[in-house]
């Protein structure tokens, strides 16, 4: 019998979501305590790849403050699971919306990746790309 993949994905997308819902609110600590020891991640303010749990915690640590995010937007979420439902890779885009003089604005538009191994029987963090949805001006391939 194979995994489940639709319920192993439903699960990935609350985590993601509860973590997410936690940071826009001042508590980066869902992301953070989730991340496991060699977690790899990808900051779009950074040149080159973090490793490891400590130094992505601290990274972290010294760039964050409460956002005060009042919505976001999980907009195409995909979810591809390991045929031994122990991987999957959860890719989407999302948008994060504060109020500005009582209006709403968003914030940021993200495209992000997140890399989740089961370790010791809970999704784990492994590997962490969060990328802004427009950099470049012009299609380019390289």
């Amino acid at each position: 019998m194979g995994a489940n993949k639709a319920e192993i994905s439903k699960t990935i997308l609350e985590l993601e979501k509860s973590f997410n819902e936690r940071w826009s609110v001042g508590d980066n600590r869902g992301y953070l305590d989730n991340y496991a020891e060699e977690v790899s991640y990808f900051d779009p303010i950074l040149k080159e790849l973090v490793v490891g749990r400590d130094k992505v915690i601290a990274h972290i640590d010294s760039i964050y403050s409460n956002p005060h995010i009042v919505r976001s937007e999980y907009l195409n979420p995909a979810v591809s699971v390991a045929d031994g439902g122990d991987f999957a890779i959860l890719a989407y885009n999302l948008n994060t919306y504060v109020l500005d003089d009582g209006n709403e604005r968003q914030l940021r538009a993200w495209n992000a990746t997140e890399a989740y191994r089961l370790i010791d029987g809970e999704w784990h963090i492994v590997h962490s790309h969060w990328a802004f949805t427009q950099t470049a001006t012009a299609a380019i391939a390289s």
